[in-house]
């Protein structure tokens, strides 16, 4: 997924375009079934595991506890999900015991609903400081001395605070635990990207055929979050380019409509009990053009080259690598030169869209089993058309596995 932003803005500039009739016609969705019955959410043995691992990767590195605002990390060892705002909801994770979780008193009770591990709750009045709270509880436990790791999505104004209430403290990252623990995911948490994939082939499957002339990106994108939703999974981007709009990795303001010859590039994803899905599929209205079907083809040999050479141990920038050497070899580039590949490889996924890390030039993390990456190696021809394909893929002990198998051909895009 290349979207992270502009979607929703883009859909409703769309809107007034979109022809009545398709606006206020309802999709017949009879012929879904909700795939997601049946599916295990992450359960509570599974978050103590997460703590423990934490709590261990804290002691090695020796950082006392570790402050995590709101998002998939707090989610991720708490369960508890939450929105961002001025008022600070955080939690503390210790090296050793049950964790923090600081939220304004009115609060409290929403808290509290998606809460799924043993934690002590402290609350705040509005004319007080939380960041006071979050330094008595270290100290009760011992280990205010000790360094803090800020998870890297905190913001400034609580890493500010925690500062003044804690000035002799080191603050440092807390990437070494953090992303140490997202970065490999377990049985569970596959299984659910799994259903996610599932849920968008299947998706693409149902609206690709419903495909017709006249209908704009934002009319096809409606009907794929339509799919989405029959069929178990909560809808997060359906990015929708046509045309000329597909040279564009994000698109443009222009509206696009389907024609007989055109490119139509679709870039959808879901989540499923908070694990997404990411995949893109690129197809012609009608029949392609030998240098559509040229270049569609060179995509798709890309993809093949960053998957095979995903093999563990190596380093995560060698995919990228591969892919430019193949692409600057058919003529494209140099390097991010258009027309050519203007973006990375692929990006690791779990519970957000992107995660680290990255399959992109000098990234040296080493591949391990566990380990989750995009693959999305397109190539763009300014004022003319570009082609996505985008897969995800896991590492195993025996190599990559992909959630969802690429398409074969150009005249079979889903």
């Amino acid at each position: 997924m290349l979207l992270t932003r502009r979607q929703a803005a883009a859909a409703a500039a769309l809107a007034p375009f979109t022809p009545a009739i398709l606006r206020a016609a309802e999709p017949d969705l009879a012929m879904l079934r909700d795939l997601t019955t049946g599916i295990r959410p992450i359960d509570a043995a599974e978050r103590a595991r997460r703590l423990s691992r934490a709590q261990a990767l804290m002691r090695a590195n020796r950082i006392g506890a570790i402050l995590i605002e709101p998002g998939a990390s707090l989610t991720y060892f708490t369960g508890v999900r939450w929105g961002r705002s001025e008022r600070l909801t955080a939690a503390i994770l210790p090296a050793e015991g049950e964790p923090l979780i600081v939220t304004p008193f009115f609060e409290e009770p929403s808290i509290r609903e998606t809460l799924a591990v043993p934690a002590t709750v402290r609350v705040w009045q509005e004319h007080e400081d939380p960041l006071r709270l979050v330094a008595t509880f270290l100290a009760e436990r011992g280990i205010a001395a000790r360094p803090i790791g800020i998870e890297e999505t905190v913001r400034a104004f609580a890493t500010d605070g925690l500062r003044r209430a804690l000035p002799n403290v080191p603050l440092v990252s807390a990437n070494p635990v953090v992303r140490a623990c997202r970065m490999i995911k377990t049985p569970a948490e596959i299984a659910l990207m799994e259903a996610a994939s599932d849920v968008t082939i299947a998706a693409y499957r149902w609206t690709w055929p419903r495909i017709e002339a006249g209908m704009t990106g934002a009319d096809i994108g409606a009907l794929m979050d339509a799919a989405t939703r029959k069929l178990g999974g909560d809808p997060l981007f359906a990015l929708v380019l046509v045309g000329e709009g597909s040279a564009y990795p994000h698109g443009t303001k222009e509206v696009q409509r389907v024609a007989p010859g055109q490119v139509v590039l679709m870039d959808c994803g879901c989540s499923v009990e908070g694990y997404q899905s990411d995949i893109s599929r690129t197809g012609v209205f009608g029949r392609p053009t030998p240098e559509i079907a040229r270049v569609w083809n060179q995509v798709a040999r890309g993809q093949q080259l960053a998957f095979a050479t995903a093999r563990l141990g190596v380093p995560a920038g060698q995919v990228d690598d591969a892919v430019r050497r193949f692409y600057a070899a058919q003529g494209y580039g140099p390097d991010y030169t258009l027309p050519g590949l203007p973006h990375r490889t692929g990006h690791g996924i779990g519970m957000d869209g992107h995660e680290p890390v990255n399959l992109v030039r000098g990234e040296a993390t080493l591949l391990a089993p566990g380990m989750c990456f995009s693959n999305e190696p397109g190539l763009y021809l300014p004022d003319k058309f570009g082609v996505r394909l985008e897969d995800c893929f896991h590492m195993t002990p025996s190599g990559p596995r992909y959630f969802s198998e690429p398409p074969r051909s150009i005249e079979q895009p889903v």
